[in-house]
């Protein structure tokens, strides 16, 4: 993993919950509206796609509109803790052994 960022329980805590807070959010219905994951594009139930950090809250990554997407359950439990440059060259490497 690159770099690491000491975060604290207490301010995972609040970040999750600012993130619960967004989900909550017209803006967020918005952003699910179209249906499709923001990694993969896939299609999928508005109602079924997760918010997503860009940057990882365990990496320092905060919960702001510009840190949250949807992305379908699949890509976000792939992705974990990666960077979205991290996530780049996974997917890359993926095509690769195709």
């Amino acid at each position: 993993m690159g770099f690491l960022v000491e975060v604290s329980d207490q301010q995972l805590r609040r970040e999750k919950e600012k993130a619960r807070e967004l989900r909550k959010s017209r803006w967020w219905s918005q952003k699910t509206a179209a249906g499709r994951c923001h990694y993969c594009g896939a299609e999928v139930a508005p109602a079924e796609l997760t918010l997503d950090h860009l940057v990882p809250l365990i990496r320092g990554g905060r919960s702001t509109r510009g840190n949250c997407v949807p992305a379908c359950k699949e890509c976000n439990s792939r992705k974990k803790y990666l960077l979205p440059l991290e996530w780049e060259e996974y997917l890359q490497r993926l095509n690769n052994s195709e």
